[in-house]
């Protein structure tokens, strides 16, 4: 196992995803927590979908900046939308998440973009820590 470089610690209480609220140890972090409107819950807070994907692509934003730099390539205007769906098989009664990944980035050609998001995807820890778990889908655009 490499070095411990950071660990993050976050709580959540109470009812976990309906009502309850998740902190980080420093307090930085602090959000209530809901059942979104879409799944027949009140909404009017965050959920674990949203936290994930926020966490996923903000990774992965880093992730196509260090694959980019090793190939000497600048880029412009990057943005990553994750999306993290929950799926529920009513015929065993459990839950899974799949994921699709976009990269939106400005001042390259499609090609180059398509390499950086796979790339991205090969480093990126979030990327690894789901590879085989769950599906992931992969697109990219330019500007």
């Amino acid at each position: 196992m490499s070095e411990t470089t950071y660990t993050a610690v976050a709580t959540s209480t109470a009812q976990g995803r309906n009502g309850g609220r998740a902190t980080s140890d420093d307090g930085l972090l602090d959000v209530g927590l809901a059942v979104p409107k879409a799944l027949g819950g009140a909404g009017g807070g965050t959920n674990p979908e949203q936290l994930f994907a926020a966490g996923w692509a903000s990774c992965f934003v880093g992730a196509v900046r260090r694959v980019a730099s090793r190939k000497k390539i600048a880029l412009h205007d990057l943005a990553v939308i994750a999306e993290v769906t929950l799926h529920h098989d009513t015929d065993v009664d459990e839950f899974q998440l799949s994921a699709a990944l976009h990269l939106e980035a400005g001042g390259i050609d499609q090609e180059t973009a398509d390499e950086l998001v796979e790339g991205a995807h090969q480093v990126c820890p979030y990327s690894k820590s789901t590879r085989g778990n769950i599906k992931v889908t992969l697109s990219a655009t330019v500007a």
